[in-house]
């Protein structure tokens, strides 16, 4: 266990985390905050890819329809950091979705060096679909929450993604060795 928790990469950190809350019972799961971020997310994920199989598509693949700017389309390059995915993991994910009709690759015409992803009629359509998706989900939601609590909601996510980008949930400390 002390190797695991030695282990420098967020996953292990959070999985020996959650190891030594079982142990040692010092945290209700419930009342940790990134569990429940993590269970939820993992339900809408759930919910968001059975309702996208129905269309023979995934949560990933209506994620990238839905960032892609419908009329001009976007450069390959922007994409990624749009959706927080990985070069190789997106570029897998645009194959897919190229052999299934629903985008193309265009060159861009503003930046030679560039590639323009652009939607097909088909991926004008699957868009749709996922944006339908979307607004049905926000819209359910919203039918059971106020808005206080929508807003509390919201700042809560805001002030979480603020410290994680200012790096100040894991900050350096200082071990003294006697």
């Amino acid at each position: 266990m002390l190797n695991l928790l030695c282990t420098h990469n967020f996953f292990s950190i959070y999985y020996a985390r959650i190891v030594f809350f079982y142990i040692f019972d010092t945290m209700d799961k419930d009342k940790s905050i990134d569990h429940q971020l993590r269970a939820t997310w993992q339900a809408v994920a759930k919910l968001y890819n059975e309702q996208a199989a129905k269309h023979g598509s995934t949560m990933a693949s209506a994620f990238v329809l839905l960032n892609i700017d419908h009329e001009n389309g976007t450069p390959s390059t922007s994409l990624g950091p749009l959706m927080g995915m990985e070069p190789t993991s997106l570029s897998r994910l645009l194959k897919t979705m190229e052999d299934k009709g629903a985008i193309r690759r265009e060159k861009n015409q503003e930046d030679g060096r560039s590639v323009l992803i652009k939607l097909t009629e088909f991926g004008k359509e699957m868009r749709e679909i996922s944006k339908d998706s979307v607004y049905q989900f926000n819209n359910k939601v919203r039918e059971h929450i106020s808005e206080e609590e929508l807003n509390s909601f919201f700042k809560v996510t805001s002030t979480i993604n603020k410290l994680i980008a200012d790096k100040m949930i894991y900050q350096k400390q200082k071990i003294k060795i006697i």
